[in-house]
C-alpha cells in the first residue's frame, strides 16, 4: 500500500497560521478601497470588487525600497503571471505614499501587479505591524471570493510568502474546478 503525505501536508499548508498573524483561517477578512500604483498609474483597489474575480492575495511589507521589501516584491512579480493564470489578484500593501507607490510600482513591482496605501484603519482592521508602528513585519493573506481568509502567515523573512499564497490559490482552485 502505497502511502502520501502530500494531501495531510497540503491540509496543515492551507490552514496554517503562524500565532502572529492577524487574521486566522476562517476570518472574515475586513473589506477596504484604497489608493493603488499599477505600472507607476494610480488607480483604485476595492477589495469586494477584486473578489468577483476571485481570490486575493494581500501581502503587507513594512516600506517600499527597503531590501526585504524590494526582494518580496521581485518574487511576487516573478510569480504574478501565474497568480493570474489561477485567477488570483495579487495586491500589496504598505503605509508608503501614493508618490513612493508609483515608483515601486514600476521598479521593484515591475509592472506586474499593485501596491496600495494602506490607511490607519486598513493597518488597524488586519492588526498588521507596519513601518508606520513600533515593530513592522510581512503579513501575507490569500482571502477567497467569498470574503474568507484561506491562508494567514506572518514573518520579517521574505522568503515563504510567494510559496505560502501560491499553495494556497493552487488548492483553492482544485478544490473549486468546474
Amino acid at each position: 500500500m502505497k502511502f502520501s503525505l502530500y494531501p495531510a501536508a497540503a491540509a496543515l499548508a492551507f490552514c496554517a497560521a503562524p500565532a502572529f498573524a492577524a487574521l486566522s483561517v476562517g476570518a472574515d477578512a475586513p473589506e477596504f478601497s484604497t489608493q493603488a500604483s499599477l505600472a507607476g498609474k494610480a488607480m483604485p483597489f476595492d477589495l469586494k470588487a477584486a473578489l468577483k474575480k476571485g481570490p486575493v492575495v494581500l501581502y503587507f511589507y513594512p516600506a517600499a525600497f527597503t531590501p526585504g521589501c524590494t526582494v518580496e516584491a521581485h518574487d511576487f512579480a516573478a510569480a504574478s503571471d501565474d497568480f493570474k493564470k489561477l485567477g488570483a489578484t495579487v495586491i500589496g500593501m504598505s503605509a508608503d505614499s501614493i508618490d513612493v507607490l508609483n515608483k515601486f510600482s514600476t521598479t521593484e513591482c515591475r509592472n506586474k501587479f499593485a501596491v496600495g496605501a494602506a490607511s490607519p484603519q486598513v493597518i488597524s482592521d488586519y492588526d498588521v505591524k507596519l513601518a508606520t508602528t513600533a515593530r513592522a513585519n510581512r503579513t501575507s493573506y490569500v482571502i477567497a471570493p467569498d470574503g474568507k481568509v484561506i491562508f494567514a502567515y506572518s514573518a520579517m523573512d521574505p522568503s515563504g510568502h510567494v510559496t505560502g499564497t501560491m499553495d494556497a490559490v493552487k488548492q483553492w482552485k482544485a478544490a473549486h474546478k468546474g
